[in-house]
């Protein structure tokens, strides 16, 4: 993506140089400050220009010193104090739109089918779940996306993972995307751990090669390193978790998608799944769906409340999620 070039623009006017020259000797000087309002003093006197007693131009020794350092300091620009570190967008949603089809009366032949048609009935009713969804996700932000159940947070990551189409609008993806919607899919009980692995690199769109590089990463991180060469099949259900949500997370793409799965396991990898995620900040973009409000108030940067298919809040963490509680008020 590309980025405007702005023009660079004076620091300070020309006419400003003599005194900001002064100002700069006056701040990194030894000497005191009288001395060099002297020395401004002989230069106007030299340059022919008069200097009146009562004007702001060293009338004072020790008041316009001190004017001279401010406006020398107020002229040159500062660095922000919290500059914006990244401002290019990883994921733009534009004017979302999505609808699902709901089967209302089935034709049991031809003939039913035939009445229905001449009587208007299609069959089917029309569910909007999406109705022009907008907004933004810089590189290195944490965004949680709250909303009460049945208000499209889940069909929102599916569009924005592809496994489902828009029926309008644009989505704009700028890096690599890693989903975990639905815990253990793409897992075959079959294969072993280590080739499910594999596996669920290749659907995530990794080569072999790139895998290889996050293999011991990925194993050390779900502690799973003694079963890893047995049969899925044979892993308690918290191994397959652990073993899924560890190749989600410690897969090393751009962009990861948490549909509610924040943490898994047990109470110590939970502990641990959460010091990651405190890491994270301006490391990896993440969009995190969930009801708890504890993990928007403690892990995000930005929050984004949907209602009815639309955005009807965003903003900080803390004003999404008063405004999430107060829908059951």
């Amino acid at each position: 993506m590309s980025k405007k070039k702005h023009p660079k623009s004076p620091l300070y006017h020309k006419n400003q140089k003599k005194s900001i020259g002064i100002a700069k000797q006056a701040i990194n000087s030894t000497e005191p400050v009288e001395n060099l309002c002297k020395t401004c003093a002989k230069q106007d006197k030299i340059s022919g220009n008069p200097v009146d007693n009562q004007s702001s131009t060293c009338a004072n020794p020790e008041e316009n010193s001190e004017n001279i350092v401010q406006k020398a300091q107020d002229s040159v620009q500062k660095p922000a104090k919290n500059p914006v570190q990244n401002s290019e967008n990883a994921i733009k949603v534009t004017g979302l739109h999505k609808s699902f089809h709901l089967p209302t009366e089935r034709a049991s032949g031809l003939k039913q089918a035939i009445f229905n048609w001449l009587k208007g009935v299609k069959g089917y009713t029309e569910h909007k779940v999406l109705s022009g969804i907008d907004f933004e996700v810089k590189k290195g932000e944490f965004v949680g996306i709250v909303g009460r159940n049945g208000s499209g947070k889940s069909t929102l990551l599916k569009l924005l993972a592809q496994i489902y189409i828009p029926d309008s609008g644009k989505i704009e993806v700028n890096g690599t995307l890693v989903p975990f919607i639905e815990l253990g899919v793409g897992f075959n009980p079959e294969l072993t751990g280590r080739e499910n692995v594999y596996l669920n690199g290749a659907l995530l769109g990794f080569s072999n090669k790139e895998m290889d590089a996050m293999y011991d990463e990925i194993v050390h991180f779900a502690e799973l390193e003694p079963f890893m060469d047995a049969k899925l099949k044979n892993y308690s259900s918290g191994m397959q978790v652990r073993l899924a949500f560890s190749i989600a997370i410690r897969a090393r793409g751009d962009i990861l998608i948490l549909d509610e799965v924040l943490a898994v396991g047990d109470a110590e990898f939970q502990g641990k799944c959460n010091d990651y995620f405190a890491s994270l900040h301006g490391g990896q973009t993440v969009i995190l769906v969930t009801h708890s409000m504890e993990n928007v108030r403690r892990f995000c940067d930005r929050a984004i409340l949907i209602e009815q298919g639309k955005v009807a809040a965003e903003g900080s963490p803390e004003e999404v999620a008063k405004a999430y509680e107060n829908l059951w008020q």
